[in-house]
């Protein structure tokens, strides 16, 4: 099974509370993912890389995911030959980028509203930068995040920024220390959107996750 590159296709883009509110109510049984993190940890570039070049947009200026972008993606199982339907949704960050406070509110408000009506079945996708790991931005948003049971996975980027083995080894060697502080991170994962170190893994893991949600015995 693996996930059609090139095949995700955008929906739309939320920007207001009752838009969102209203998108969600009709869908709240959906299977899908979300991803977030703090600005400029490479988020788009590692949706573009498992999903397809340019199906997230990499903007010069980190933090700039101002709305709730939501997408369809495929999952094919090729001996089955059956594909299967999911939801994407990229959400506005955390920690956020040089904006106003109307702006940051707004961001806010969307991230209440995502989290409080959003389906069990997403998967939370938490990414960091592995060169600055758990910022006190991080420490906070996974607070925030533990009231709302969803399943969550941490994806350390940028591992291909990390020169030597003793820096690698050090950020590892943090997992038994973010699973016992973190109980509602279920799987870490190493990874460069860049070098596509990694990635087998991660999509591996969200088609799994994927599976294990699904209605359809079987298969996705």
């Amino acid at each position: 099974m693996n996930i059609q590159k090139g095949k995700t296709e955008f929906l739309m883009g939320i920007d207001t509370i009752e838009q969102l509110q209203t998108w969600l109510n009709e869908h709240h049984f959906i299977n899908g993912i979300a991803f977030i993190g703090r600005s400029n940890v490479g988020k788009s570039s590692l949706i573009n890389s498992l999903f397809g070049k340019g199906t997230a947009r990499v903007s010069k200026t980190p933090g700039r995911t101002r709305q709730v972008n939501i997408f369809s993606f495929k999952i094919e199982d090729n001996e089955k030959k059956t594909v299967e339907e999911f939801y994407l949704f990229d959400v506005p960050g955390y920690g956020h980028a040089d904006v106003s406070k109307e702006m940051a509110a707004n961001w806010q408000n969307l991230l209440d509203m995502f989290f409080n009506l959003c389906s069990e079945k997403i998967l939370l996708l938490n990414i960091q930068d592995s060169r600055h790991p758990l910022q006190e931005s991080d420490v906070q948003f996974h607070e925030y995040i533990k009231a709302f049971k969803l399943e969550t996975y941490l994806i350390f980027n940028k591992m291909d920024k990390l020169k030597t083995q003793s820096e690698r080894s050090k950020l590892k060697n943090k997992m038994p220390e973010i699973y016992k502080k973190f109980k509602w991170v279920k799987q870490i994962h190493f990874a460069s959107a860049e070098k596509g170190d990694g990635l087998p893994g991660l999509e591996l893991a969200i088609i799994n996750f994927s599976k294990k949600n699904s209605d359809m015995k079987g298969y996705l």
